[in-house]
């Protein structure tokens, strides 16, 4: 009997992890994967991420695209442009020895392969995928920024991170009533 007991409880607690790990985390705070991101991920993240949001937006400022849409891409070049202006300000300000600039060096991967999707597309095509591609990316964006505003290591990018998360979750709020109004 001591055995099965035995059995039973290790089998319980072994699971544990798993069931504490599938809770639900509040709406209004990304789903993130990791608790921690270090200083020149997070660098390099943001640089690469806010550069695809100004290139991405330039293309559909000169696609054939809605009229709301247009005014959302003007918005997301002038937001995104003082947001890398901030980095550089931040970098500057830094501990960190991360060798990232503001302009950065190419964009990360995903991101210049969500451009090149853009850069092929045009019409109700590329709009719908802008509003996609945008979603997805202020949704990876708010996940990066709200950890490091909580757990990241340098103090300067940390507060960079803080002020600019009202700002996405503006962006997020947009892109949600774009994508309603031309679902």
């Amino acid at each position: 009997m001591k055995t099965h007991l035995t059995i039973a409880m290790v089998a319980l607690l072994a699971g544990a992890p798993a069931a504490f790990a599938q809770s639900a985390a509040p709406a209004d705070i990304p789903a993130v994967e990791e608790t921690r991101i270090d200083t020149e991920t997070f660098s390099n993240t943001a640089a690469s991420a806010n550069r695809f949001e100004i290139e991405s937006s330039r293309l559909a400022e000169q696609k054939n695209v809605a009229a709301d849409v247009r005014e959302f891409a003007a918005l997301m070049v002038k937001d995104h442009t003082k947001a890398g202006e901030d980095l550089k300000t931040a970098l500057e300000q830094s501990q960190t020895t991360a060798s990232v600039t503001p302009s950065g060096p190419a964009l990360e991967p995903k991101d210049q392969a969500m451009l090149d999707q853009l850069k092929k597309l045009d019409g109700d095509e590329f709009q719908a995928k802008y509003i996609l591609l945008q979603t997805e990316a202020h949704k990876q964006a708010l996940a990066l920024f709200s950890t490091y505003a909580q757990s990241g290591e340098d103090p300067a990018l940390k507060e960079f991170a803080k002020k600019t998360l009202p700002t996405l979750r503006m962006h997020e709020k947009r892109l949600k009533n774009l994508a309603a109004a031309h679902s």
